[in-house]
């Protein structure tokens, strides 16, 4: 069996595997999905990238039941969501955990995003170089780099662009929770993004998108803006109080 290893300078040195049948890399070491586990599914927060107890490790030492790390350095509900393995764990979970993160990072008409680097930009659709034709595309590689350059062309047009990933968001996040098939519940980790002025992470997820999902979802929990133990800990607090009340 292959890992890969991530962490450098001072972060602890991470390892990546990836289960059965997926191309996602998670972190490991893997776990058996057998018995009554909770799967915790996300992207770069959920996998805990730089800490060495993110929070699904807090929620199983607080609830005493395995809790199997699904997240997925820089992924969104569009990887996840062609990802039949990791879907397959999460289905047979007794409960899922769900990261919110950004609307970004979902392929759409306007432009294609990498299939499981969700934050690499691939190709401008033939609309979106008709909206923007002073754009030459071939100078992004990143998502956020070039929604930054757009944006810069003028709010009317970039109004599109982000009403368009607003709803790729919300109706791959609904596809995703039913797929998913048994009770989820959402974590928003705001995080603060110090360059650029497109916004925090999880980047256009609005509070109206997100109670939009109520009916479909177990509850949500959300933690003030921050990053680091302190955040994680504090989501592992608010899950372990909310699945103890769900039984």
């Amino acid at each position: 069996m292959r890992h890969d290893v991530i962490g450098r300078g001072a972060e602890p040195k991470l390892l990546r595997d990836r289960y059965e049948g997926s191309r996602l890399y998670v972190r490991a070491p893997l776990r058996k999905p057998a018995g009554n586990y909770i799967a915790c599914v996300g992207g770069t927060e959920t996998f805990g990238l730089g800490l060495a107890r993110p929070y699904p490790a807090l929620l199983e030492r607080r609830t005493r039941r395995v809790c199997i790390n699904l997240g997925v350095p820089h992924a969104g509900p569009g990887a996840l969501l062609d990802d039949a393995a990791l879907l397959e764990i999460c289905a047979e979970a007794e409960q899922v955990v769900l990261q919110a993160t950004g609307a970004a990072g979902l392929s759409n008409r306007f432009f294609t995003v990498h299939p499981r680097r969700n934050d690499r930009f691939l190709r401008a659709s033939a609309t979106l170089r008709a909206l923007y034709p002073e754009i030459d595309f071939t100078d992004f590689c990143f998502v956020r780099h070039m929604l930054g350059a757009l944006q810069g062309c003028g709010a009317a047009r970039f109004e599109l662009v982000r009403a368009e990933l607003r709803t790729a968001w919300s109706e791959r996040m609904r596809l995703l929770i039913d797929r998913i098939g048994v009770p989820v519940t959402l974590v928003v980790m705001p995080t603060r993004v110090e360059s650029g002025d497109l916004g925090d992470e999880p980047l256009f997820v609005s509070r109206e998108m997100l109670d939009a999902l109520r009916p479909k979802l177990l509850g949500i929990v959300r933690t003030p803006p921050g990053a680091g133990p302190a955040q994680h800990l504090a989501v592992a607090r608010q899950l372990s109080d909310l699945l103890a009340e769900a039984g």
